[in-house]
């Protein structure tokens, strides 16, 4: 790790103190940005003699603003090229949101802490789903959110939604609603946008959203002491369970999926088929207070809920 020498002045000596260069690789759009920052400064606050850089880094999903994020689901295409820049030495450590992260961790890195979460809340920009019309319009390029809605809505209309969140936010539907995390936009200040937010027992989140991610290089173990250092033990916990079940459907699992972990560790878990005609799905919730057997039960119900919507 990069680091500099600077000094401190008493009356008598010149102390040297070594400042610890910290880069971090994230992409550029606001969101990203802001929490890598948040990141950053949370690093500092327990670690005084560390400074922290940031490295943009564009992502493939971020290149291909025009492709459906449902035919790229499961391919890591919003952490890859950020991943790379800490293997190839660019940067130390690698900022990402936790829901983006493929259960399988790149080969060199190692997660070293799941940041405090964030509301993992999803929420309706635009008109209440009380409120939509018959054959209304809702913009989201998520397949889950649209299985979860189509289920409670079957009359309502969906259209794809890319972007970041401020362009997100332009493109309500008139008389219809965009389906945003709330954490989104709790990072950028703008939570005053939010018509109402979806209940998660029948809303489930995505897996790990509302969490920040924070990957270094395997064994480098100063770095790893300051990432170590911002870890936060019950969102671990939970995401670590949520990641569980998605570990059993797979890595590249493009069915419309979420698993959410409450603050009472009930874990919620919802899993659809594709086909929109005929849409299948299920829900189920167990307790997962017991830390020795929760990962199991995570990924007993994954299996559960494969067997039950036809998916062997």
């Amino acid at each position: 790790m990069p680091c500099a020498t600077s000094f401190i002045f008493t009356d008598e000596h010149e102390i040297p103190v070594t400042q610890k260069i910290l880069r971090i690789a994230t992409r550029p759009s606001p969101q990203a940005r802001t929490q890598a920052q948040f990141v950053a400064d949370s690093i500092t606050r327990e670690n005084p003699e560390v400074e922290c850089k940031l490295v943009f880094v564009e992502s493939t999903g971020d290149q291909r603003a025009d492709v459906p994020l449902n035919q790229m689901a499961g391919q890591g295409i919003f952490v890859k090229e950020v991943q790379r820049a800490v293997l190839d030495g660019r940067a130390d450590i690698a900022v990402h949101s936790a829901k983006d992260l493929p259960t399988i961790t790149e080969y060199g890195l190692e997660i070293g802490a799941w940041c405090a979460r964030r509301d993992a809340r999803d929420a309706l920009i635009g008109t209440s789903l009380q409120q939509l019309e018959h054959g209304a319009t809702i913009a989201t390029g998520s397949v889950r959110r649209r299985a979860q809605l189509r289920a409670i809505r079957p009359d309502l209309q969906f259209v794809e939604l890319r972007g970041n969140i401020g362009t997100r936010l332009e493109k309500v539907p008139v008389g219809g609603a965009v389906v945003m995390a709330v954490a989104a936009l709790e990072v950028l200040g703008l939570t005053e946008k939010i018509t109402e937010i979806l209940d998660p027992e029948f809303f489930v989140p995505m897996i790990g959203q509302g969490c920040v991610a924070v990957e270094h290089r395997f064994g480098d173990l100063e770095t790893q002491q300051f990432v170590q250092s911002i870890d936060h033990k019950a969102t671990r916990y939970a995401v670590e369970i949520e990641r569980a079940f998605l570990s059993v459907l797979g890595s590249g699992c493009s069915l419309p999926v979420g698993a959410y972990v409450n603050n009472q560790n009930i874990l919620t878990t919802f899993l659809a088929t594709d086909d929109t005609s005929q849409a299948r799905s299920i829900s189920m919730q167990a307790e997962v207070s017991d830390e020795e057997n929760a990962t199991l039960i995570a990924a007993q119900l994954a299996r559960t809920s494969r067997e039950q919507i036809g998916r062997r």
